[in-house]
């Protein structure tokens, strides 16, 4: 039997042109490495997922390599190279600041500066979760920091950059990585189910990488379980059963029912809802982003903030159409209400239902003002 390797480590990026998201800061990185004006500290922050260690690695390992292409990636091929990928090489050294965050485990690290790369030209620190460090470790780092051997790179890492001291701050080339967007997500995701040999609906992976929320290791980590699930052929249907999430045609029919005032059809659906097990706040707070799309397709040039696959798009565009504006902001404050009341309520369920009742009598509640 082989040993299987999850996505997010079989296709972790190896070159900058490969990182998915973040080409500003590869391209910056590139630069500096061509016109030799690379920082000795850097600092990488960014939400889990976006790239962060894996860009470190790709810099440690191009600034080393012997014979760099002419798009400044690294060849793969020298002995720098080659030793890197074995997990051989001496010329980085990765420290996780969660777990080694005492003033001895940088003291550690601080002899270690003082010896020169054996192969390569630089020896290149990676400090991750640098947050984690306790305050007396961050003093014993600074004076390194700000003055270290030529040989030595900094990169650090971190989710939390707000709590790294000023001092640290300062003494560092700062990169803020961007949360993944939904179509770069869900393009990857084609790219490897291609790869992988798995058939895969756009509209499962275009939810795969709403589901990840912006992190491209956790889009990789669903995509595996689903695989795992479905097998070669991977449907929406596969994936709205295996994360529970609310289809969006609940949603689309909840609409239709509240414009045509028919309380009764909103109340069944919502009881449809409940009935598969899904919970009544995520309802609430799933139709009142249904409500702000529609709102957002009300205008071309906002409809591009639309996250959607197209065919769904084509939906939102239609009911924006046939719904006021002014409808829609009351329906929007309605929403908002019960979410704010649904966790204080006695009642929940009858919380949702008279917010439907009101949804449906938004048509007369106009007619009046207007009378």
């Amino acid at each position: 039997m082989s040993e299987f390797v999850v996505s997010a480590r079989k296709y972790r990026p190896q070159t900058f042109d490969t990182v998915v998201g973040q080409q500003s800061i590869t391209n910056t990185l590139k630069n500096a490495i061509k016109n030799e004006h690379l920082a000795q500290a850097f600092l990488f922050c960014g939400s889990r997922g976006v790239g962060k260690t894996t860009t470190a690695r790709i810099l440690a390992k191009t600034i080393n390599c012997f014979n760099p292409t002419t798009e400044i990636e690294a060849c793969d091929q020298c002995d720098s190279c080659l030793s890197f990928h074995t997990g051989n090489s001496l010329n980085i050294y990765e420290l996780d600041a969660a777990s080694n965050n005492s003033v001895d485990d940088i003291r550690n690290l601080i002899d270690q500066v003082r010896i020169a790369p054996q192969l390569g030209s630089h020896k290149v620190y990676i400090i991750d979760e640098v947050h984690m460090l306790s305050a007396s470790a961050f003093n014993a780092f600074l004076k390194t920091l700000e003055e270290p051997p030529k040989h030595a790179i900094f990169i650090l890492a971190t989710t939390e950059k707000h709590k790294i001291i000023p001092t640290i701050l300062s003494r560092c080339q700062i990169f803020d990585f961007q949360r993944i967007r939904v179509k770069d997500i869900a393009d990857h995701l084609g790219t490897i189910a291609t790869k992988e040999g798995v058939s895969a609906d756009p509209e499962a992976l275009h939810q795969i990488a709403l589901k990840a929320d912006g992190a491209l290791r956790d889009a990789l980590s669903i995509f595996d379980q689903l695989v795992t699930f479905a097998g070669n052929t991977l449907t929406y249907k596969d994936v709205l059963e295996n994360l529970h999430i609310l289809d969006y045609e609940y949603y689309f029919k909840v609409i239709e029912a509240t414009e045509k005032e028919d309380i009764p059809s909103a109340l069944l659906i919502l009881n449809d809802i409940y009935e598969k097990g899904f919970d009544g706040h995520q309802f609430v707070i799933g139709l009142a982003e249904h409500l702000r799309n529609i709102l957002v397709c009300k205008d071309p040039r906002t409809a591009s903030l639309l996250e959607t696959p197209d065919t769904v798009k084509q939906r939102f565009i239609q009911q924006a159409n046939e719904i006021e504006a002014q409808r829609l902001l009351r329906g929007l404050q309605v929403l908002s209400k019960t979410d704010v009341e649904y966790k204080a309520s006695k009642n929940q369920r009858l919380l949702i239902e008279v917010a439907l009742m009101q949804l449906c009598s938004l048509k007369q509640e106009q007619e009046k003002k207007k009378a």
